[in-house]
């Protein structure tokens, strides 16, 4: 058995089997080495361990669908599996951007079919204190359409008359359930 040195000697311990309290340089003693830590993705794919292979085989799996090369030789594969993972990374957000686009467009779009604009709606609901997000808004002007039309009423009518006019006296719009609490 080789020691740390490489020169086929054995490190020497106390007879009875306890610690060595050698100094440093001695070679005799030696610390636990600490964990390898690494801080970017190349680092880690280029240690070369035991796991290697089992490395190597993770980042062609995530290449197999790929043309040409590209699913087969490590070094191609390891290129075209980071670009992916970070326009992956890149579309989450985008698919969230874009989602909230579609919404609003869809409100818009019903909201003028009631002869309203979109930021006026939004605002005299607001003010209606009718807590619907924009997704919901969507799903109501499209698969709900009286819903919505009830709504936009509701936000016409705060519009027109005011906030204690349209609600505080408890005279909704025909067709609109509130949970608003009216106290005398």
């Amino acid at each position: 058995v080789r020691g740390r040195d490489g020169d086929g000697s054995r490190p020497e311990t106390p007879p009875d089997g306890a610690p060595s309290h050698a100094g440093p340089g001695t070679g005799t003693a030696t610390a636990p080495r600490p964990p390898m830590v690494f801080l970017t993705l190349s680092r880690w794919i280029r240690n070369r361990g035991p796991n290697r292979y089992w490395r190597v085989q993770e980042v062609l799996q995530h290449a197999r669908h790929f043309r040409g090369r590209k699913n087969r030789c490590y070094s191609l594969a390891l290129r075209v599996v980071r670009r992916a993972f970070l326009y992956s990374t890149k579309a989450r957000k985008l698919k969230k951007r874009n989602m909230r686009t579609l919404w609003i467009s869809r409100i818009a779009a019903a909201t003028r079919e009631h002869g309203m604009k979109y930021p006026m709606l939004i605002c005299n609901l607001i003010k209606s204190q009718v807590e619907l997000n924009r997704k919901v808004l969507a799903d109501l002007s499209v698969y709900e359409p009286k819903t919505f039309k009830s709504l936009a009423a509701l936000a016409k009518q705060r519009r027109e008359e005011g906030f204690r006019d349209a609600l505080g006296d408890g005279g909704e719009p025909t067709g609109v359930f509130s949970r608003m609490v009216h106290r005398d």
